[in-house]
């Protein structure tokens, strides 16, 4: 960033992301939003609880979305903010491959600092 580029807000960071999210950009919205220390954590049951760096955090998505067969439909609501912190929900129904159809439901909460997602966690 040069000294004449302005970091985003919280807000500007939330709109862009559900902007390309809801676009089917998630992957390109993680490696433009994402600082290159953020961590990414799920339940205790899901395959990969956690992944610490942005590269990590890439592959975990890559990896999820290596995982669908088909995708039906996608929802992302709007954001709500608190401080550093905003959430939105999310809903995917989904062909999942081996498992078939489902609809995955969760909320998601980021933190960001430095016009940066930091920090993501999934409960679902």
């Amino acid at each position: 960033m040069t000294t004449t580029q302005k970091t985003m807000t919280v807000k500007e960071v939330a709109n862009r992301l559900i902007e390309m999210c809801r676009k089917g950009q998630i992957l390109e919205a993680q490696q433009e939003l994402f600082s290159e220390d953020v961590t990414s954590t799920e339940p205790a049951h899901a395959p990969m609880p956690f992944a610490k760096d942005k590269t990590a955090v890439l592959e975990k998505g890559k990896g999820f979305a290596s995982m669908i067969e088909q995708q039906h439909s996608v929802y992302f609501s709007d954001p709500i903010f608190g401080g550093n912190y905003f959430s939105i929900t999310c809903k995917l129904d989904a062909t999942m491959k081996g498992q078939g159809r489902m609809v995955l439901e969760e909320i998601c909460v980021f933190g960001v600092k430095d016009g940066e997602i930091i920090s993501e966690q999934f409960f679902y």
